[in-house]
């Protein structure tokens, strides 16, 4: 009887939890509900219509009938339906276009095994489509996509066509709320001029194309510029087409909005005015760093605030919801509460007076990044100085530093978890699949959360697409996935057959590269894209003989049918790992021999090193989605046509961020790429420096000089690529496979279970 008195009060006290819980979230309901598609459901109708005839062809287009019903299922939340009727058609409705447009992606996943990523697409619809009927309501109201930082590592140099597949990809994988930060500095330009700046005051302070979202958010000032007239008349044009798809397709976008930062002129215009002088961010030198920061409680934090809302607003309209990061790896001037909680009810009272129906969405990550500083009661003051469901919190890496528990579901406030995943777009392959599998259910459903969403912030894309797939899923799925089978299926829709050997690698994959569960941050900080020193710390999380034998499972798989193009891309992925695995080993034994004093191995270890370079040249050069050259064409196509001035401006933007990223090199290497190109002409050189002064030391008998080194590779190597206007192709060379099928015959010696004349190391 006591445990059935026990049971029943667990219960009740489990029911009053949940009870509680669903009165917080419903409590969103007054202050979030505006938040939805501000067009027609004719418009989205037409605008997913025309998705499905981009994305199927003129030929299949009318095979899907769809319809947007605002009221179909629960409110706040999304929910399709998916039928097939009696004339073969499928049908699908959604409670707004991008739902629909979810819904057909999830047939064509499910039922057709067609395969839509940033790589490419596996499209091979099957002559009678299947016969289907299915309901499926989203787990949350929001479904949020980008990171301010994505628009300088991934997007700067997108024109229309990019960003017309971009969104379509949003849309087909049920994306409805997502940043829109094109454009802002033709409008800041106008409220600046018209507060009496001069254009070159103006211009000092803008960063270039590549470095914008580290200008706006006060980090940095004028690194890369100044922003050129053809560059702001483009990006104005861009913002409005951006603005029309979205609100086309039903996804709300977060528009920008005042977070104090302001030119160093104002403190000459304004000499009453209150602001402080931002620290140096990462030691840029004064030239290129500390602006301003208005004083929340001066007038004039209102006056500039309430300008640039309403031009914008002026310019491109409003879904009513903002994005503002005053503190991005920027510690305020002060800790006291009431200094914290002042600013935050100025940033939002901007926002309220040009728009009462305004929403704060916030990234979350200086809780992460200054986490001393930001203790429970700051951040409890910061957050709920702004009306509870009047801000969303994005927790920026709940897969590995989620903040939602120790910050008690941001007290009240709504918040969105998000898989950050990858730093400055570097590639290398790398995933928290078990975390992202049931961490986001319990985020969820933990006692008091105020979860309204899931969301992918990654400050770069086009790499380790399967992560972001699988997150994806987790917006509509109701328990976690079985990995093993997960991860199998995957490589049956991405190749459009199914193959023993691509299964299976894959599945090893899963468990093992794509399993990382840890608190290391080491995205990008690969030997081979390192500037060389003799101290490099090398780590992995996964059995490096198990990747190897993984590598060679997967080249099995050129046997069997499989999509070519997403097959060859993972071929050139997966070798590029291995060799850069392999440089690490090479890098151990080359300090080793150093160490060691032993000349002759020193200069064999070394020259294997740099014959490695020339091989993953070779490799990435064979796909055209590891090239230099589409990044530095796509930059300078951003240009006049015809102004070498602004090419040029441009092609420096471009090379200096994934090289110096500064003009000294403040955070290099941080936005690094392996790409062909970047490996012959910058990697290599660099250490074939650094290679031929440990020699030296060794048979001249003189010292290691690490400074002058250093400065000779920056000299010679670093600073000169930055400068260069040297032309990479943007066209692939040479076969893939073969290529990849010689790098395992010479490196790799899969029945000896070794690397080609090395030792696998437990160091490493």
């Amino acid at each position: 009887m006591t445990a059935i008195i026990s049971w029943i009060c667990f219960c009740a006290l489990l029911s009053g939890i949940r009870a509680s819980q669903h009165l917080k979230k419903d409590g969103f309901q007054n202050t979030l509900g505006h938040l939805r598609p501000r067009t027609s459901s004719e418009v989205q109708e037409k605008t997913v219509k025309d998705l499905i005839e981009r994305l199927l062809g003129k030929d299949l287009v009318n095979l899907f009938d769809v319809h947007v019903d605002p009221d179909l299922g629960p409110s706040e939340k999304d929910t399709f339906q998916i039928k097939k009727n009696d004339l073969g058609v499928i049908e699908i409705r959604g409670t707004s276009g991008v739902t629909v447009a979810w819904g057909l992606h999830y047939y064509l996943k499910n039922y057709c095994n067609v395969h839509i990523s940033w790589d490419g697409n596996q499209i091979e619809l099957p002559r009678t489509l299947p016969d289907v009927r299915v309901t499926i309501t989203s787990n949350d109201r929001f479904r949020y996509y980008q990171n301010v930082c994505t628009l300088g590592y991934s997007s700067v140099w997108w024109q229309w066509d990019q960003w017309e597949q971009n969104l379509d990809w949003m849309a087909l994988n049920g994306i409805n709320l997502a940043l829109a930060f094109i454009g802002q500095e033709v409008i800041w330009e106008r409220v600046y001029l018209e507060l009496n700046l001069t254009k070159d005051e103006i211009d000092e302070h803008f960063g270039g194309p590549a470095f914008l979202p580290w200008s706006r958010m006060g980090n940095i000032r004028g690194f890369g510029g100044p922003l050129t007239d053809h560059w702001n008349y483009k990006s104005l044009r861009l913002q409005h087409r951006i603005l029309q798809r979205m609100r086309g397709l039903g996804i709300i976008p977060v528009l920008p909005a005042f977070a104090g930062h302001v030119p160093r002129a104002f403190a000459k215009l304004f000499p009453n005015a209150k602001m402080t002088k931002i620290d140096s961010w990462n030691k840029f030198e004064d030239k290129f760093c500390c602006p301003y920061l208005l004083d929340p409680m001066d007038e004039l934090f209102q006056t500039v605030g309430e300008m640039f809302l309403r031009a914008y607003i002026e310019e491109f309209g409003t879904d009513h919801i903002y994005n503002c990061d005053t503190f991005n790896e920027n510690e305020p001037g002060s800790s006291e509460l009431t200094y914290l909680g002042n600013i935050s009810r100025s940033i939002f009272s901007v926002m309220n007076s040009v728009d009462p129906q305004a929403i704060w969405l916030m990234q979350g990550w200086l809780f992460v990044h200054e986490l001393t500083f930001w203790t429970e009661p700051r951040v409890k003051t910061f957050l709920t100085s702004v009306p509870i469901g009047k801000m969303i919190v994005l927790d920026l890496q709940s897969e590995q530093f989620p903040q939602y528990g120790r910050l008690k579901s941001y007290y009240g406030q709504p918040f969105i978890w998000c898989m950050l995943h990858n730093f400055g777009g570097t590639l290398g392959m790398f995933g928290s699949a078990e975390i992202v599998n049931k961490q986001v259910f319990e985020g969820r459903n933990m006692a008091g959360s105020t979860m309204i969403g899931t969301g992918l912030t990654p400050e770069g894309i086009n790499q380790n697409y399967v992560i972001y797939e699988l997150m994806n899923e987790m917006a509509y799925r109701r328990d976690p996935v079985d990995l093993d089978l997960w991860f199998g299926n995957y490589a049956i829709r991405r190749y459009g057959a199914w193959n023993e050997y691509a299964i299976k690698a894959w599945k090893n994959l899963g468990k093992s590269i794509y399993n990382f569960v840890g608190l290391q941050r080491i995205r990008g900080k690969y030997v081979v894209t390192r500037r060389p020193s003799l101290k490099l710390s090398l780590w992995t999380w996964y059995d490096r003989e198990k990747f190897f034998n993984t590598w060679n499972t997967f080249m099995m798989a050129r046997f069997g049918r499989c999509n070519s193009t997403l097959y060859k891309h993972d071929v050139v992925d997966l070798t590029r790992q291995a060799l850069q695995l392999i440089a690490d080993q090479i890098y151990i034994d080359v300090i080793d021999s150093f160490n060691q004093k032993n000349l002759i191995t020193l200069r064999s270890h070394s020259t294997l090193m740099l014959e490695l370079f020339d091989d993953l040249e070779m490799i990435l050069a064979s796909s055209k989605d590891f090239l230099l050259g589409n990044w530095l064409e796509a930059a300078k196509a951003m240009a006049e046509i015809g102004n070498l001035k602004e090419i040029k401006f441009y092609e420096y933007n471009a090379r200096n961020q994934i090289t110096l990223w500064g003009p000294n090199g403040e955070i290099r290497d941080y936005a690094n790429k392996q790409w062909s190109g970047v490996i012959v002409d910058y990697f290599k050189p660099r250490w074939k420096i650094f290679l031929d002064a440990l020699d030296d030391t060794l048979s001249k008998k003189i010292k290691f000089n690490v400074t002058e080194i250093n400065e000779k590779i920056f000299r010679e190597v670093e600073e000169p690529f930055t400068k260069s206007n040297k032309i990479y192709s943007n066209q692939p060379k040479g076969d893939s496979i073969e290529i990849a099928m010689e790098m395992i015959s010479k490196w790799y010696k899969p029945n000896q279970m070794k690397i080609r004349g090395l030792r696998i190391s437990s160091r490493v």
